[in-house]
């Protein structure tokens, strides 16, 4: 067997063993690419009208929302602009709840409750992470599918380099006439198709490897010069647990954020869940993207900086390795190249669905192809 026949066993055998697979996570991935937009046209619930007058402090949100939710934890609470609502979010993970409730900043009357965990959006993500299977096996089974169809997507760019360069031009483009055939049609698609979307293909498959496998994480920050840890940290109060219960340091918290950062776009405070953790609060820079907010960390007691060793921290203090590893999720969505990088996300997730589909086809085709009439003649007359 010669190596281009190996390279086209391997990338048939694991098109089939995961096709599937790939199929739902690329489909449901172009159902993601515009939620923002979307959510956008249905959600003026989220707005309110701005009043010269004080805003709700973290405390009194937190008071206010307790009394819908009482027996679940509070996360944090979301502050954005002057005519945004409050958004004081509850998260378990162990019965899963994930809700959000909207109060007025100025009366703190409660406009409404989204439940994260129902509606399109959330099985739509549902179905990209862990193909709506229990969260332990579905999340293995997409991870190692798509780990699988990197080496799809390199073994069939194999298969496509043709072996004389004057064969190069045909693979480049649609030939069809009124004589092509179907099945000449269904095997350009797929390689035609397959070719010119094969690296971006390829970087949205590795930035989703990425978030699935902490491991594969490392090794890439590590290799490009990254001296920090990849995993998210919490660090421990400096000072202890909070001496005083009455002293409500997230609300004199969020008054500095304000003046130190009054251009950025939300201020996401996060309430200790234990008695030594130190507030964490995570700073938004810009509209619609996560790589440049700022995660800072402060001691209950005195409202102290506390540095993390982890990159996530301050961005402007991050070296080049945190900040590309940082940019992973804005690159996996496209969201990293604004309303352009998400219409080309959404297209390449559409096309690459489309190829185990025709993938399948041309297998069907090769191994289930009808006989000749001459042959079904031949084999009449034997019997």
């Amino acid at each position: 067997m010669t190596f281009k026949k190996f390279v086209f066993q391997l990338h048939k055998t694991l098109g089939l063993s995961t096709g599937l697979v790939v199929f739902i996570v690329a489909i449901t991935g172009c159902c993601w690419s515009f939620k923002e937009e979307i959510e956008s046209t249905y959600d003026h619930y989220k707005k309110v009208e701005p009043q010269n007058s004080p805003i709700l402090m973290p405390s009194q949100a937190k008071e206010i929302a307790k009394d819908i939710f009482p027996e679940h934890h509070i996360h944090g609470t979301l502050y954005k602009k002057a005519d945004d609502a409050v958004e004081v979010i509850f998260y378990d993970p162990e019965p899963e709840f994930y809700r959000s409730v909207f109060l007025n900043p100025y009366s703190g009357e409660v406009i409404q409750v989204d439940d994260h965990l129902s509606g399109f959006f959330a099985f739509v993500l549902k179905g990209h992470m862990r193909l709506w299977l229990p969260a332990g096996i579905g999340e293995q089974v997409v991870g190692v599918s798509i780990l699988i169809f990197i080496v799809i997507i390199i073994s069939g760019f194999i298969i496509w380099l043709p072996k004389k360069r004057k064969n190069l031009k045909q693979r480049l483009k649609f030939d069809w006439k009124k004589t092509t055939r179907w099945k000449r049609k269904n095997f350009d698609l797929h390689t035609v198709i397959g070719f010119y979307i094969c690296f971006l293909a390829l970087i949205l498959a590795f930035t989703g490897s990425l978030m699935s496998y902490n491991w594969l994480m490392n090794g890439v920050y590590k290799s490009i010069g990254g001296e920090k840890e990849v995993v998210f940290t919490i660090p421990q109060n400096i000072n202890g647990p909070l001496a005083d219960p009455n002293a409500r340091p997230m609300d004199k918290l969020l008054s500095k954020l304000m003046q130190e950062s009054p251009n950025a776009e939300a201020y996401e405070l996060h309430y200790p869940t234990y008695e030594n953790e130190s507030i964490y609060v995570e700073v938004s820079n810009s509209k619609s993207l996560f790589y440049d907010a700022d995660y800072r960390f402060f001691d209950q007691n005195t409202l102290e900086e506390i540095e993390t060793p982890s990159v996530y921290g301050k961005y402007k203090d991050g070296k080049v390795a945190d900040k590309i590893i940082r940019m992973n999720y804005d690159i996996h969505i496209g969201a990293i190249g604004g309303i352009a990088g998400k219409i080309i996300a959404f297209l390449v997730s559409l096309l690459t669905a489309s190829l185990p589909v025709t993938g399948m086809l041309l297998w069907y085709g090769r191994t289930y192809k009808k006989k000749p009439e001459s042959v079904k003649i031949a084999s009449k007359r034997t019997i």
